[in-house]
């Protein structure tokens, strides 16, 4: 009996683990708070740089 029992043991685990690969996630990816505050000022100095560009063509057109 025991025999039986660990062979489906074994079996079951590997079924389990096949089924756990074919369905994924709708979970985000975990971004860890230092991440999270570059990303922030990555963000901020790209639209502060978005914002001086039109200003220093506007002058130089005129």
């Amino acid at each position: 009996m025991n025999r039986k029992k660990k062979i489906n043991q074994i079996l079951k685990k590997k079924i389990k683990k096949q089924n756990s690969k074919l369905h994924s996630s709708n979970k985000p990816k975990y971004i860890s708070k230092a991440e999270r505050e570059k990303m922030e000022l990555e963000a901020e100095q790209t639209e502060v740089s978005v914002d001086q560009e039109p200003k220093d063509q506007e002058s130089s057109a005129s």
